[in-house]
């Protein structure tokens, strides 16, 4: 049995959940939401009471974010919804055009001007059919907006959605390929230009072993999920199956690899009073019996402390600003 390390991290809660995903700090509430996307549940944690609370939903919340006036906009398995409060009625504001037979949303979050975005996946991972969808509400009226279509930008898994800190860089990957994009964004327009490789990883080779201990042959470091920007512009990325969080320069060099406690990170945020807490969600569904023997901490939700703080989370807007 491998006995990992916890240090720097530090579990939140002594739960562990199935798929956690789509963390932020809520700074007026000073709490920490996330959510388990198999276990179709939103979760909130009162960090410093370590109390948390547990909202069952009618499907897999893929993705979420807090909204301006109170509550939440969750994207779940068909669509994207509005709730005013927590625990509170679940408003349809639009469906999401695909069939969630076997197609469900994922990974997203608000862009500073309060449009939500989400990212889809094929659970059938037979095609590079994912999109990237924007719901703007501000107006009063629900538009939807798809922003990269699959025949233009082929991907099978919406990962590592980001903002750069003056919102003129755009990020987004493919988690199956190993390859995280950049774009320059125009905020105001919402336009999308000049597609870049940002980060390309190593794609885990044909009984090439986890061992972090074989040198010679170098160890598979994981392939690019949920990600975070921090406010001197680093991309953090949990890189699931890769024992690790990655802290990438914003030119794309590789400025830190931290160890983790689990074999599948997921998501990274900041969070704090001062930003200055980097948290952790991870996956324990359909992970082998010997990997949780090993890594017990799977699907728990970490925290550690960091030097710079990162940025604040955007807020839904559904009304003029």
């Amino acid at each position: 049995m491998i006995t990992p390390n916890p240090s720097p991290w530090q579990p939140v809660t002594s739960d562990t959940y199935a798929l956690g995903e789509s963390p932020f700090w809520h700074p007026q509430e000073q709490m920490l939401y996330w959510v388990d996307i198999s276990g179709k549940q939103i979760l909130r944690a009162n960090i410093y009471m370590r109390t948390v609370e547990s909202w069952a939903m009618p499907s897999e919340p893929g993705c979420m974010a807090p909204a301006r006036d109170g509550g939440l906009v969750i994207a779940l398995r068909d669509g994207v919804y509005r709730a005013k409060r927590w625990g509170g009625s679940l408003e349809l504001l639009t469906l999401l055009p695909y069939n969630p037979t076997y197609h469900r949303s994922n990974d997203g979050k608000c862009d500073a001007l309060g449009r939500f975005w989400v990212g889809t996946i094929d659970e059938t991972r037979t095609e590079a059919n994912a999109a990237l969808y924007c719901v703007d509400a501000r107006s009063g009226a629900v538009q939807l907006q798809c922003v990269l279509d699959p025949k233009a930008q082929p991907a099978s898994t919406a990962n590592g959605l980001a903002f750069s800190p003056d919102n003129r860089t755009f990020y987004w990957s493919d988690t199956p390929s190993h390859t995280i994009w950049s774009w320059d964004y125009d905020l105001p327009s919402n336009t999308l230009s000049n597609r870049s490789v940002f980060a390309s990883i190593r794609p885990k080779l044909e009984g090439w072993e986890n061992d972090p201990d074989d040198p010679e042959n170098g160890f598979y470091r994981g392939r690019p999920d949920g990600a975070a920007v921090d406010a001197q512009g680093n991309y953090w990325v949990a890189m699931f199956d890769g024992r690790r969080v990655c802290q990438f320069a914003p030119d794309g060099g590789v400025l830190a690899e931290i160890p983790v406690p689990m074999q599948c990170p997921t998501m990274v945020c900041f969070g704090g009073e001062d930003l200055k807490t980097l948290y952790l969600t991870s996956a324990r569904h359909h992970r082998s019996a010997a990997e949780l023997t090993a890594f017990p901490l799977s699907g728990s939700v970490l925290s550690m402390r960091v030097e710079v703080p990162g940025l604040p989370v955007n807020f839904f807007c559904d009304g003029p600003v």
